[in-house]
């Protein structure tokens, strides 16, 4: 029998519904709707949550303007930093709060959603110190008099609208606001209807920690929500992180005013094995390159190439590594996979197991999900391992969003990059080998924002994150992230002589 972690529900649970927080404040919605956001592991409902529409979107940008004008835009970069370091502290003191909403909310075991305590105070940490070490240049013009000067400013875009997607709520937030409050932005949220409760309480925090009033907003709801983020004309910027067919329609929206975009969308990623790996590191590292978070992973390891002299038994040990994993309530301390995030994608994905098989494919383990037992009123899937594939099969070319994989043999490293970079999508990839040659080759040769050798998904705030093709465009963290939320200005001065 599993231990259930001993830890009270956030107070926040029990504040009666969850308003947007607009300037500083919570607020109902102007329509005065709501919905429910549920356990996932349960199926029981968590919160009602105010249900945000295009009036409240306007609401929540003139309040980013108003304070992207006004005093927000007069702090110095040392005042800035010094509002993003308490955050950081605070988000660090209340870390098991916004962990447990995302497990209740999401579904992710506790476990895991508490060991991404380091890495959400790291971001805003990482941010704080860019506040204060970005700067412009100064040009010596061969247009201009010889004691003229040029110089380049670094301004801030303005009012950025981020639409976030529910697979790790409250690290989805802190990655979009970090940026903005380290360039002196403002931003309005629209986090995931499946997953609202952390950004919200997130909101609080920065209150908390000093941040002016109307420098983040969250509205929380439905499409209506995004689409009128999307299109307002008093937003000087789109960061989004979906799916590929929700960033088409951004694309659009945005067209009205022009403006900026930075898009992480989806993935269908290449992991590959080369038959001198280490066995005993490349198993259980291609098993949870997949199989963590159930799936829910926009950079997952998929497509799993496995060089044909070991598929069979490299095959077996994965399918033995998945069978051993624990499936189970996210608040027990010993469950390693929890459920999906929604009815819809549980029906999402089982509809993919099902045109797996009937598309030849063998599952060596699970393939279906849980109907009986405590977990039969949950989302639950059972990581599953399809063999017998090949590229032609769409378990293999779209985007699944599940705990489960598509194994595939090759034979040569040609064939693997080719193979591998046949896909729309280009967002990452892996490598196990332990040849250098072939691990600068395929790291080189695959059409991917980022590739990982002997190790995947590894993500550090000082290294840059984002996808090829259909994977969107422009980075997340590193120095080229925060670019994305400044505007160069050169000024060219003609001394009077």
């Amino acid at each position: 029998m599993q231990d259930k972690i001993q830890r009270p529900l956030p107070a926040f649970l029990g504040q009666g519904p969850k308003h947007l927080f607009i300037n500083g404040r919570h607020e109902p919605a102007r329509s005065g709707k709501t919905f429910q956001t549920i356990n996932p592991a349960t199926g029981k409902v968590l919160a009602e949550v105010a249900d945000g529409g295009a009036e409240d979107i306007d609401l929540a940008v003139r309040a980013a303007r108003r304070a992207f004008e006004g005093p927000w835009s007069k702090w110095r970069p040392a005042q800035r930093q010094a509002s993003m370091l308490r955050l950081a502290d605070l988000v660090d003191q209340h870390y098991d709060e916004l962990a447990m909403l995302d497990t209740l909310d999401l579904g992710n075991p506790i476990t895991r959603t508490m060991a991404n305590r380091t890495r959400a105070v790291a971001l805003l940490r990482y941010y704080a110190g860019l506040a204060t070490s970005t700067h412009g240049e100064t040009i010596q013009s061969s247009a201009m008099p010889h004691d003229s000067l040029t110089y380049t400013l670094k301004e801030p875009v303005g009012v950025v609208g981020a639409i976030n997607p529910w697979n790790g709520p409250s690290g989805m937030a802190i990655w979009k606001l970090g940026p903005v409050l380290a360039t002196g932005c403002t931003l309005v949220l629209k986090p995931a209807e499946q997953a609202p409760l952390s950004p919200l309480r997130l909101a609080e925090l920065c209150m908390e920690a000093g941040i002016p009033e109307g420098v983040f907003n969250v509205v929380s709801g439905h499409g209506e929500a995004g689409a009128a983020l999307a299109e307002h004309p008093g937003v000087d910027k789109i960061a989004f992180t979906g799916s590929t067919e929700v960033g088409r329609k951004i694309v659009r929206a945005s067209a009205g005013n022009l403006k900026r975009l930075s898009m992480e969308l989806g993935g269908k990623s290449a992991n590959m094995v080369f038959a001198d790996a280490n066995m005993d590191l490349a198993v259980p590292g291609a098993a949870m390159a997949v199989f963590a978070n159930s799936g829910q992973v926009c950079v997952a390891g998929t497509r799993l190439f496995v060089q044909r002299p070991i598929y069979d038994e490299f095959m077996e040990r994965v399918a033995d590594f998945a069978k051993k994993l624990r499936v189970g309530d996210p608040l027990d301390s010993e469950t390693q996979l929890g459920p999906l995030v929604s009815a819809e994608q549980l029906d999402r994905v089982c509809g993919y197991l099902q045109v797996g098989m009937q598309e030849g494919a063998r599952a060596l383990t699970g393939g279906a999900r849980l109907t009986e037992g405590p977990l039969a009123d949950g989302f639950f899937v059972p990581p599953t391992v399809f063999v017998d594939a090949h590229d032609g099969m769409r378990i293999a070319r779209e985007e699944i969003f599940g705990p489960v994989v598509t194994a595939l043999p090759f034979d040569t490293i040609e064939e693997a990059i080719a193979r591998g970079n046949d896909s729309e999508y280009g967002l990452g990839g892996g490598v196990w080998t332990r040849d250098l040659n072939t691990a600068h080759r395929v790291g080189k040769g695959l059409r991917t924002g980022t590739v990982w050798v002997n190790c995947y998904n590894v993500l550090d705030p000082a290294v840059p994150f984002g996808g090829y093709k259909m994977s969107g465009f422009g980075r997340e963290s590193g120095n080229e992230h925060i670019q994305e939320y400044y505007e160069t200005k050169a000024v060219m001065v003609k001394l009077d002589s």
